[in-house]
């Protein structure tokens, strides 16, 4: 078996994996099983954790907390070094995409219009997560 697949979830995905049972839901546990490997940067850290605290969301501080002590445990952190500027409309969007360059990420999965607009980035690919899923079971 060859090296596992390198992905970048952008925080729509984990948001969704916390609050709903669908496939960002199969995606996170993939990475939390170790089956992907999973990378983050301190900017998707800190994006989560403000975004986790929304009051629409209504998670409860005991699930924040332990979703990301369970993030942290299984991600790998990579500094980013520079920052590209390709997507205007969203510019906090590009910090995901420079994630996946430092990663050297297989896969940025995503739920963004911006980002979805693209296919790729460098070498990364980017979709959204039923079709990663689609993909990773097919080819596992």
């Amino acid at each position: 078996m060859g090296a596992a697949t390198k992905v970048v979830l952008d925080t729509n995905i984990y948001i969704s994996a916390l609050g709903w049972n669908g496939p960002e839901r199969s995606l996170y546990e993939l990475c939390l099983d170790g089956r992907v490997d999973l990378f983050i940067s301190n900017f998707i850290v800190n994006e989560l954790l403000r975004v986790l605290a929304y009051p629409k969301f209504k998670f409860p501080l005991p699930h924040r907390i332990a979703f990301i002590q369970d993030l942290l445990r299984v991600a790998n952190t990579v500094e980013v070094v520079s920052i590209p500027d390709l997507i205007a409309d969203d510019p906090d969007d590009n910090n995901i995409l420079a994630c996946a360059e430092a990663a050297g990420a297989d896969y940025l999965i995503t739920g963004d219009s911006h980002l979805l607009n693209y296919t790729s980035f460098g070498s990364t690919l980017i979709c959204a997560a039923a079709p990663f899923l689609k993909h990773y079971v097919m080819n596992d």
